[in-house]
């Protein structure tokens, strides 16, 4: 089964967010350039990818309180780094574009089963499923 190229595309945001997150990158064309070394220049990927990475980036700390705010009990600087990451991709998705809630919220699940731990993906679709619900979106 070969994956959509909507899917690889938020694969490659995600590991570039955590890239930036976990290793100090200075910007999205550095870590996007270290990336590109290990799984081959794919502009029709990367560009796209950079371009999520940048909407994520832009807007970040509102990202991140929508997250808070929906992960009840859990401190958001508590949560794993690619957990984070996924949650803020999604919802930078959720807000800045027209696709489905459920589209959104599907992919970050896969994103959570193929990047992180099995615990990963429920919690991912809870907190996703109520932000989308707190913005309107379900």
């Amino acid at each position: 089964m070969s994956l959509r190229d909507e899917s690889k595309r938020r694969a490659r945001a995600l590991q570039l967010l955590y890239a930036l997150e976990t290793q100090g990158h200075a910007d999205s064309d550095e870590a996007a350039r270290g990336l590109s070394r290990l799984t081959g220049p794919e502009p029709a990927l990367l560009e796209p990818a950079l371009e999520l990475v940048d909407g994520v980036l832009r807007d970040r700390d509102a990202l991140d309180r929508l997250a808070q705010a929906a992960a009840e009990n859990w401190r958001f600087d508590r949560i794993a780094t690619i957990e984070r990451n996924i949650l803020r991709l999604a919802i930078h998705e959720l807000r800045a574009t027209t696709l489905p809630a459920p589209v959104i919220i599907d992919e970050a699940v896969w994103l959570a089963q193929r990047f992180a731990g099995p615990k990963a993906p429920p919690f991912i679709n809870g907190v996703l499923d109520r932000v989308a619900r707190d913005l309107g979106r379900l």
